[in-house]
């Protein structure tokens, strides 16, 4: 159990910090995070673990954090600033990935220690790539839509948790399907394709549940003290 209840604090951790960013950066904060999390979720979804009786990657506990803080964007300051913010991710991942590959083509020199490490984590596989870029474009602007069309039904602070999680449980399946169809199709029987797909959905539906008690405390937050001129909307 040691791997799950890492787990399980680690999503703490990252959830807590997104707070951190708010409480002292406001909206700036969030923006910073998204671009932040685009990139370090697709170096930690390289890592494999066991968890809960199935074979997961890291990168989704970062990776759900984005649609926590797309959701607080839209919660508090409307769908255009969370539009903007998920492209903003959208030109973060792209500009790593192509200064990245430029990066590995560099001649190493004779004392160099670190290029087959890099080539390892950044060395991307074109399918592989291109199933994330895309799952991430699509989950993340449908996830912005949904959210509004939820909250035009269930305009109440106490149905937070359901414009939150609704929003995010089903973007999260689209963001499966979408990554598991472009970067596995024909790659596996249907038989695994399935199991790597469930598998991957239940880790973030999950992470989409623990995300909840933090959406509730930044529609709380008082941050206006750290910045003046932003408007609520």
């Amino acid at each position: 159990m040691f791997n799950e209840w890492l787990w399980l604090i680690f999503a703490l951790v990252n959830f807590s910090l997104i707070l951190i960013i708010y409480r002292m950066f406001g909206k700036a904060g969030l923006f910073v995070w998204i671009g932040m999390s685009t990139v370090v979720a697709n170096i930690q979804v390289l890592k494999v673990v066991e968890l809960f009786g199935v074979t997961a990657t890291l990168g989704n506990i970062m990776y759900g954090t984005i649609f926590l803080a797309t959701d607080i964007l839209n919660e508090k300051y409307g769908r255009e600033e969370a539009k903007k913010a998920v492209w903003l991710g959208f030109f973060t991942l792209i500009s790593m990935t192509v200064m990245m590959q430029i990066a590995l083509m560099f001649i190493p020199s004779s004392d160099d220690t670190v290029q087959e490490a890099l080539a390892a984590l950044f060395d991307l596989v074109p399918q592989v790539a291109a199933g994330s870029l895309v799952a991430y474009v699509i989950s993340q602007n449908f996830d912005v839509w949904l959210y509004q069309k939820i909250k035009s039904k269930f305009t109440s602070d106490q149905f937070l948790w359901l414009r939150n999680n609704g929003s995010t449980m089903i973007s999260q399946f689209v963001d499966t399907a979408v990554f598991c169809i472009i970067a596995f199709w024909g790659m596996f029987s249907l038989q695994i394709w399935v199991e790597i797909f469930l598998s991957t959905y239940l880790i973030k539906f999950i992470v989409s549940a623990l995300d909840t008690p933090f959406i509730y405390a930044a529609k709380h937050m008082h941050n206006q003290t750290f910045n003046p001129n932003e408007q609520q909307v």
